[in-house]
């Protein structure tokens, strides 16, 4: 009870170092000191440990589970293995806090933290709402403890208070380093070339939409206007002075070599007399890496200036292209369906009326066989010949729901409930091959509008080639069905650990299979399904991990699907 009783300054007198100038204390004893951080805080939040522990799982799916609604917390992220990961950083993290050793070792790693925030580029004030919500939790874990939680509270406040502190001296030595970098640019005589650039931008270079990025005869950038900024995550003064190839991670293989060659040729040109240069341009198109690793394609078209000094040599106007080239993809893929299916459509109506004849036929021929006492051979072809035109029933069928799909009957539908349910249809089968199906989903619910049938259609389609695709593999295999939300998104994903699909396989591609008994028609038919309702299906895949992955808008198809779904069913 003596820690309800005590004032702030006997706490105070009762910590190391107390009455030394703080140029004698290190930073950290420095700040526990501020925040009154004494040796009892430490053997409370050790004591603590056990009672707290279960809940760090939960504590940091939830954090990272706000962090997907908002855009530009999210934006650093690079996709859902990081995410998992940083979840479990998040964690060892809680650990220590609980750990009872607070000593330097400990402030350098949480020092590290910081650092880690600011290379991912994750805005400051997010610290301060990530550490409020973290708070929120451990506090009421302590307060469920009783009287002696009020204590604990206590000593979670002034530990989460030190470890703000610490991370946000990360965000100052940044800012320190940044304006250390200004001045060595400006000892370099490059303030004098960043001054004229600014008249540039003010002009032209900061209103267009395309990239620009000036490069001297070194290849080194000297100008990096606002779309730059916004494409790449990468701030001007970071990239001042540095190599363009080496900035953007632009790969030294392919066109990223022929791109090297080009900036070569340029610099060649640099050094030939003043009357001898003229004005070269060349076109070409790479991938460039952005500041949290996502690979953008990039159209560039690069100028050669004639220049003296240090100014700009060469201009590399760029034009981000990737969504573009995707969405091209896509038109490409639905056209192609479109034609395909008009074609199937024919085809079926003119071999149905065939068929149902024949099948008449045959199933009256095996019925008067079996009565005459036929010899069982007889008996047993004409059984192959009506299996043979149930397969090719079938077959016309799925032709006709390529060719026609029925509009979608969108209605708001529980994401995990659909996993669910493919897990479910899917388990007999699963079982049979001795492939082991797992469900990877949020605990929270996550809805979106759609035709829950149809995707549940797609979902099941996608997970049956899945443990197809493992139940042939030596081996238990593994599918996984996994489910994530964005801020505007959702993202399905079906993940085997199979021998992977063939490079460049037109999957997607009506009457393309790699079954021998496949018709080629169910991805097809998944792939409109999804592109129906605003989304996306795509894949990855290589040896030993293979992911169909599915994104949704959670506001529902386009409006002009919802149209053509109106006016179908009325």
């Amino acid at each position: 009870m003596v820690i309800f009783t005590r004032t702030q300054r006997e706490r105070r007198s009762s910590l190391p170092n107390h009455g030394l100038p703080p140029a004698a204390e290190t930073r950290f004893e420095e700040l526990k000191r501020y925040v009154a951080f004494a040796a009892e805080d430490a053997a409370l939040l050790r004591s603590f440990r056990d009672v707290a522990a279960p809940h760090f799982a939960r504590i940091a799916q939830e954090f990272y589970d706000r962090i997907r609604l908002h855009d530009e917390a999210h934006a650093v992220f690079t996709g859902e293995a990081q995410i998992a990961r940083l979840q479990r950083s998040l964690v060892l993290w809680m650990e220590r806090l609980f750990g009872g050793r607070y000593d330097e070792a400990y402030f350098e790693d949480t020092a590290q933290i910081g650092r880690v925030h600011v290379k991912v580029g994750l805005p400051q004030r997010y610290m301060f709402t990530a550490m409020a919500l973290i708070r929120s939790s451990l506090l009421k874990i302590a307060e469920a403890a009783g009287p002696s939680g009020l204590a604990v509270m206590d000593a979670i406040s002034r530990l989460l208070d030190l470890e703000l502190a610490i991370m946000l001296e990360s965000y100052r030595d940044n800012f320190v380093a940044r304006i250390q970098q200004v001045e060595r640019l400006e000892r370099q005589a490059l303030g004098a070339s960043l001054a004229r650039t600014e008249h540039r931008y003010v002009n032209a270079v900061e209103l267009a939409h395309v990239i620009i990025v000036g490069l001297d005869a070194q290849g080194s950038i000297l100008l990096f206007n606002q779309e730059a900024e916004r494409i790449t995550g990468f701030a001007r003064d970071e990239v001042i002075g540095r190599s363009l190839l080496d900035c953007l991670a632009i790969e030294e293989i392919g066109e990223g070599a022929e791109l090297r060659e080009i900036l070569r040729g340029f610099t060649a040109v640099q050094g030939e007399a003043s009357h001898e240069r003229e004005v070269v341009s060349r076109a070409i198109e790479t991938a460039v890496s952005t500041r949290s690793g996502q690979r953008r394609s990039v159209l560039w078209q690069l100028t050669h200036a004639p220049s003296s000094g240090d100014d700009v040599c060469v201009f590399a106007i760029g034009r981000d292209t990737t969504d573009e080239k995707a969405l091209l993809a896509r038109t490409k893929q639905q056209e192609k369906l479109a034609a395909i299916g008009t074609l199937a459509a024919g085809l079926a109506h003119e071999i149905r009326n065939p068929l149902n004849g024949a099948q008449l036929h045959v199933t009256y021929l095996d019925r008067s066989l079996k009565k005459s006492g036929a010899h069982p051979e007889l008996i047993e072809t004409v059984g192959v010949v009506a299996d043979e035109i149930r397969r090719l029933g079938s077959l016309v069928t799925e032709f006709l729901a390529f060719a026609r799909p029925k509009p979608l009957l969108v209605k708001r539908v529980a994401v995990q409930t659909l996993l669910e349910r493919a897990a479910q249809l899917v388990a007999a089968q699963a079982h049979q091959h001795g492939v082991e199906v797992t469900l990877d989903v949020p605990p929270q619910a996550i809805e979106l509008e759609a035709d829950g049938a149809k995707l549940e259609q797609v979902l099941l389609n996608l997970t049956q080639n899945a443990i197809e695709a493992v139940a042939g593999e030596a081996g238990a295999g593994k599918v996984v069905l996994r489910a994530r939300r964005q801020p505007q998104t959702v993202s399905f994903e079906i993940e085997d650990d199979g021998p992977g699909i063939p490079e460049d396989a037109p999957i997607f591609d009506a009457f393309f299979s790699t079954k021998p008994q496949g018709t080629g028609l169910g991805l097809s038919i998944s792939y409109r399904i999804i592109t129906d309702h605003g989304g996306t299906l795509d894949v990855d895949s290589k040896r030993g991990c293979t992911v169909f992955r599915i994104v949704l808008p959670l506001d529902g198809p386009p409006d002009s699907a919802l149209r053509s779904r109106v006016e179908a069913s009325s």
